[in-house]
């Protein structure tokens, strides 16, 4: 799961995480002051490279990552790097 993960940019997982918080296109646009369109590409990108077929695959991807032990340690060096 974790390789997965690591093909994906940092726009990406962004986009992903409000994706699995069940937000549209239209309020991740917003939330990342970017053009719908461009959060339409980031979301066709993520599903191919996640290989998933929906954006319910794809929030159950995110929970099931976020709550896996590699999950959980990429989101402590992710707040580490931040809070440095």
């Amino acid at each position: 799961m974790g390789d997965l993960v690591a093909t994906l940019t940092e726009r990406e997982r962004e986009v992903l995480n409000h994706v699995a918080r069940g937000c549209s296109n239209k309020v991740i646009a917003k939330a990342l002051d970017i053009s719908h369109n461009t959060v339409k590409l980031h979301v066709r990108h993520i599903m191919d490279k996640l290989n998933l077929h929906s954006r319910v695959e794809a929030a159950v991807f995110a929970f099931e990552y976020g709550n896996s032990p590699e999950g959980v340690q990429a989101a402590i060096e992710i707040s580490q790097k931040v809070n440095h």
